[in-house]
């Protein structure tokens, strides 16, 4: 990520402190409990994005300083290697995901996706980012069909990968395709300042966040509509991870350390907040998933040393597991 994206994707110290105040908090005596779920090797792991394995449980979670992705089986202290640091010539990792079918898709930045058998590590296929102009390929989410949909935080725009389009690029590579153009869809005059970062997917719509103006905004799969959802009491002000569980809708909001969760009405069209609880041992996270009660945080420390700006992390870097919310 380059300097000026940081500027772009992250606000102010002191916008963060105005947002981490306006956005309720529980209170001390049930506040939800922020530990440790497993440790990650590394003194530089910094680690960005997580996604579990539906099949087996097994977290994931992905190095933005190395490129590295680390696997964590149910109920281990320790996360162990699964992709070394620099593997397939990626030296950065955001997003990434698990699929049904044993798949496990990495988003790197600056390149594209790619995509790898769990069960031998093999890289089965890469997307690249068409064009040379700025990029940011930040997140992805996988709909119920199998459809990958991946954001473009520079670009403003989600790229989609259909299974066919990854049957036709096994072996090889492919370009990746322009699905909408978010930022054209919410143009406004005066113009917005607009980083579409975190994602995930129904079998009927999208819904990404946008960082730097704290919406959420839906996109129709049918219909290919974009609109805003209307979201009630607080907003997703620097949102990035999202993970959506049967109508509950979760977000970390890195900067403020902060996790929200909300509740989305059927048709994904508004949401309104029904908790949220900001405590800095959750170390600027950035992304999170829920399985069996459990809700785990990647506490990224890009604060300390990393993207954010200069510091020493604590060590080992970590994934929380968060209770009560």
């Amino acid at each position: 990520m380059s300097r000026p994206i940081h500027r772009r994707t992250f606000l102010t110290s002191a916008t963060a402190v105005a947002v981490a105040a306006a956005v309720p908090t529980a209170r001390a005596a049930d506040a939800p409990g922020v530990g440790t779920a497993f440790t990650l090797p590394g003194e530089r792991a910094y680690p960005e994005g997580i996604g579990l394995d539906p099949r087996t449980g097994d977290a994931y979670v992905g190095s933005f300083t190395t490129g590295a992705v680390y696997r964590a089986t149910p109920g281990a202290g320790a996360a162990e290697v699964f992709l070394p640091a620099g593997t397939d010539g990626r030296g950065t990792t955001a997003g990434l995901k698990a699929d049904r079918a044993g798949r496990l898709w990495v988003v790197g930045p600056s390149a594209g996706v790619d995509v790898y058998d769990l069960r031998t590590r093999a890289l089965l296929a890469r997307f690249e980012v068409p064009g040379d102009a700025a990029r940011f390929v930040n997140d992805l989410a996988i709909a119920p069909d199998g459809t990958a949909y991946v954001t473009d935080s520079a670009r403003g725009v989600l790229y989609r990968v259909t299974p066919g389009d990854l049957a036709r690029a096994l072996g090889g590579s492919a370009t990746l395709t322009v699905y909408r153009d978010l930022r054209a869809a919410l143009a406004s005059d005066p113009p917005v300042t607009r980083v579409f970062n975190g994602i995930v997917a129904t079998s009927r719509f999208l819904l990404v966040v946008d960082t730097a103006t704290g919406d959420l905004v839906r996109v129709d799969l049918a219909s290919g509509a974009v609109c805003q959802v209307s979201l009630h009491g607080g907003d997703l002000a620097h949102g990035d991870g999202l993970e959506l569980v049967r109508g509950t809708l979760w977000a970390a909001h890195n900067t403020t350390n902060t996790i929200s969760r909300w509740r989305l009405s059927a048709d994904g069209c508004a949401a309104r907040l029904e908790r949220s609880v900001t405590d800095t041992a959750l170390q600027i996270p950035t992304a999170l998933a829920h399985s069996h009660g459990r809700l785990l945080v990647v506490r990224s420390q890009f604060d300390k040393g990393g993207p954010f700006g200069p510091g020493v992390p604590e060590t080992p870097f970590s994934v929380a597991r968060v209770a009560g919310i």
